[in-house]
């Protein structure tokens, strides 16, 4: 009886086999050459891959203490893999002030909700970060209390060692006078910090440069979040 080779269904065709043998060692890649073209067609493989071209795996930072990994890149150069991050500088735009706040939660990713479910950091995740270093500037910088519940304030008040109550110089006293009608912030972000947490958006990318750093949410963008959420929440 004749014997059958294996690779027989696969005829004489060189285009098949050579890319059932490219299988055994592919890797992550950032070319378009060994895609089809736009009329399905195949591409003809002109040369081998190159080190410019290569893709690495996805760092999914995830919520924790931190740990990062460095990575030597093309000319000697370095990424810094975050794989775990809990903090990050948080600017406040509207006050032109930034802090270092903890990172409490992962509430929104519109790309994926399963960046959600894992809590992974990537660019423009909406987080939730803890509000108290920005608490402390306002009330040091407008000499006026934020976010604080009825039970807290008259505790503050009756403080003399306070933020509010501490003595200060009259010129010190007159520079937060003026200050005082700066001293307004909008109802939502003031609801916010009653809870203690802030919306904020990462603008830093944590797997290339190994920070989770953003932004507080305010005005329309907040607004927008927030109803994103919401209708999330009620699913």
């Amino acid at each position: 009886m004749p014997t059958v080779s294996r690779n027989s269904h696969l005829g004489a065709c060189p285009r098949v086999l050579k890319t059932h043998a490219s299988f055994a060692k592919m890797g992550i890649s950032r070319d378009s050459w060994h895609k089809r073209r736009k009329t399905g067609g195949h591409r003809a493989q002109v040369r081998k891959k190159r080190k410019f071209e290569l893709g690495r795996p996805a760092a999914n930072t995830k919520l924790g203490a931190k740990r990062i990994h460095t990575v030597r890149t093309r000319g000697g150069n370095r990424k810094f893999r975050a794989l775990r991050l809990d903090f990050g500088n948080y600017s406040w735009g509207s006050e032109a002030i930034t802090r270092k706040s903890r990172i409490i939660d992962v509430v929104y990713n519109a790309s994926n909700n399963e960046l959600v479910r894992t809590k992974t950091l990537v660019k423009n995740c909406i987080v939730q970060v803890d509000s108290t270093p920005f608490r402390q500037w306002f009330e040091a910088h407008y000499g006026v209390p934020l976010g604080r519940k009825k039970a807290a304030l008259k505790e503050l008040e009756n403080d003399p060692e306070s933020e509010i109550n501490k003595k200060r110089s009259r010129h010190v006293m007159a520079k937060i006078k003026r200050r005082a009608p700066g001293s307004k912030i909008e109802t939502l972000l003031e609801e916010q910090f009653l809870t203690g947490r802030l919306y904020a958006c990462v603008s830093s990318r944590p797997g290339q440069c190994g920070r989770c750093d953003g932004y507080i949410i305010e005005g329309k963008e907040l607004e927008f979040y927030m109803k994103k959420i919401r209708a999330k929440k009620t699913k």
